[in-house]
């Protein structure tokens, strides 16, 4: 009998890798929608919106064992935040689910940010300033123009957010550990049967990953073509 492709350890790990993606995706697209709103519109307090900016792509460049340990100070019982956390009963934050959300969450914001700045921009302020002229509140605007205009940049930030987050091994490391069925997501699944030299089991968690990633950016790109836009975010 042939033993299954996906042991129940390797299969708990990609659920809960889907689940924590999932999650982090649309937290950072109710998050970042605002911000990006603001990034896009704002012309005056030029040093602030740049300072911003740089805070949300600071991800980009500093390598995740740095934000991982920093964050793991953040959440350790001795700092303020976790006295405080556990003053109003949330507990540790640290080593655990909720944690890792919010790691990863600030890991993967630029990666929903940028995409959603670059559909405002290509909005651009006749189309707002004409419905403005029409009596159009700021609500009905950004439900009405707004919101169907950037439904492409809406679509490639979800991926991008979602598909980031898959892909995480550092942050999440450092912050979750290896807590089976609580923060053993498939990133370091692979890890662990790495360095148990389990390489059958690597390559197939990992190829299962990667064809998954290429088929959702596959779709999405393919869907991007269709309607015409252009760019990779």
């Amino acid at each position: 009998m042939t033993e299954p492709v996906f042991s129940t350890a390797d299969i708990q790990a990609l659920w809960l890798t889907v689940k924590l993606a999932g999650i982090v995706t649309l937290l950072l697209l109710i998050i970042s929608t605002p911000l990006a709103l603001w990034l896009s519109e704002t012309d005056r307090q030029r040093r602030l919106k740049t300072s911003v900016q740089a805070l949300v792509a600071l991800p980009l460049v500093l390598p995740p064992t740095v934000l991982g340990f920093y964050l793991l100070l953040a959440f350790s019982p001795d700092s303020w935040l976790g006295q405080t956390l556990h003053t109003l009963g949330v507990g540790q934050l640290a080593f655990s689910f909720p944690g890792l959300v919010i790691a990863s969450m600030i890991y993967s914001l630029p990666f929903v940010v940028q995409p959603l700045v670059n559909a405002f921009d290509a909005i651009g302020q006749r189309q707002l300033e004409a419905a403005a002229t029409l009596g159009a509140g700021r609500w009905d605007t950004f439900r009405y123009i707004t919101l169907p205009l950037a439904k492409p940049g809406f679509i490639t930030a979800a991926v991008l957010g979602f598909a980031h987050t898959i892909g995480e091994f550092g942050v999440v490391l450092m912050i979750g550990g290896n807590i089976p069925g609580e923060t053993r997501v498939a990133s370091v699944q692979i890890y662990d049967h790495v360095e148990a030299l389990a390489y059958p089991q690597a390559h197939a968690l990992s190829a299962f990953l990667l064809v998954l990633s290429f088929i959702v950016l596959l779709l999405v790109y393919g869907r991007r073509s269709q309607k015409g836009v252009k760019g990779w975010l």
